[in-house]
């Protein structure tokens, strides 16, 4: 994992300032041993957390996840799931679509039809469309790449559920809150959405979150 991001201390600060409800929770989760949003830096891993994930719950991801790591001799890499059968990905408990998803990935990343370098030069919304070309790769899991893996600070994933929890939670609002609402808490916390947002998270969730 690397280390907090260079923007975290100040994001605190402009949050804190702009929002009672933010400035609330950036003091309720404040210690020494802080953990906050981390990165791996290793988007071919993240990519293949984010399809196993997919439309289960946590804990049934770790599980399959395990075995995969597993499968791959703790070697997640394209050339070593390249060389994985199907029937080998779907023994670790993956869906015939995750398996496709992931091959896809393997080979896409294998023959440079897909390339990571190129996303750090580009915007937030470019590189969102340009990793959801991948298959079983949407927007949301787009968002959660930027956030988790390049560590961008303005990221506002409002399809994630938990995001959308959290929010009606700590602002009284019914669930899901309104579009008008959400959209006004995206124009108040920018430049900082990726750090409102993991501080909302962890309200609904004590263990931080990571991808």
């Amino acid at each position: 994992m690397s280390k907090t991001p260079s923007y975290w201390i100040k994001a605190k600060k402009y949050l804190s300032k702009k929002d009672k409800v933010m400035s609330s929770l950036i003091k309720h989760y404040k210690s020494p041993s802080e953990k906050v949003l981390t990165s791996r830096k290793d988007i071919f891993f993240s990519l293949c957390k984010s399809i196993i994930g997919q439309q289960i719950s946590v804990t049934a991801a770790n599980s399959v996840f395990l075995k995969f790591k597993k499968k791959c001799k703790n070697k997640i890499n394209a050339k070593t799931v390249n060389k994985l059968s199907p029937s080998q990905l779907k023994s670790c408990g993956l869906s015939r679509q995750k398996v496709k998803g992931i091959k896809s990935l393997a080979k896409q990343v294998l023959n440079k039809e897909f390339n990571s370098r190129l996303i750090s030069k580009m915007s937030d919304e470019d590189a969102i469309v340009y990793l959801s070309k991948l298959r079983q790769i949407g927007r949301w899991s787009a968002e959660m790449i930027l956030l988790f893996t390049y560590n961008r600070p303005n990221i506002w994933p409002v399809q994630d559920i938990g995001l959308l929890r959290a929010i009606s939670k700590n602002y009284n609002k019914k669930y899901l809150p309104p579009e008008s609402y959400v959209k006004y808490l995206n124009k108040r916390f920018s430049p900082y959405c990726s750090v409102a947002t993991w501080y909302l998270w962890r309200s609904i969730d004590p263990e931080p979150i990571q991808y």
